[in-house]
């Protein structure tokens, strides 16, 4: 299984999570501590696809998803890219 790499690379309104443009972290085998679960919910999918080998037709890169958080008000974007086992 692989490692997944969340970047945050676009924030707009102010997120109560507090993720700001250029703040990572790794997801492994565990959801990472003090994470916002509505945008870890928003993320799961993709990350499972990515850890597993799978990748998104439509992404131009086969290692990497894009996926934006449910706050429509607030959003934040991550981009996801897996690692080498």
């Amino acid at each position: 299984m692989h490692d997944v790499i969340a970047k945050v690379i676009s924030q707009k309104g102010i997120c109560e999570a507090q993720y700001k443009v250029g703040d990572e972290f790794v997801v492994s085998g565990k959801t990472p501590p003090n994470h916002c679960s509505a945008a870890y919910c928003s993320l799961f999918p993709s990350i499972r696809v990515l850890q597993f080998g799978g990748s998104f037709p439509w992404e131009k890169e086969k290692d990497k998803a894009i996926v934006a958080c449910p706050d429509p008000e607030n959003p934040v974007v991550f981009e996801l890219r897996r690692t080498s086992p």
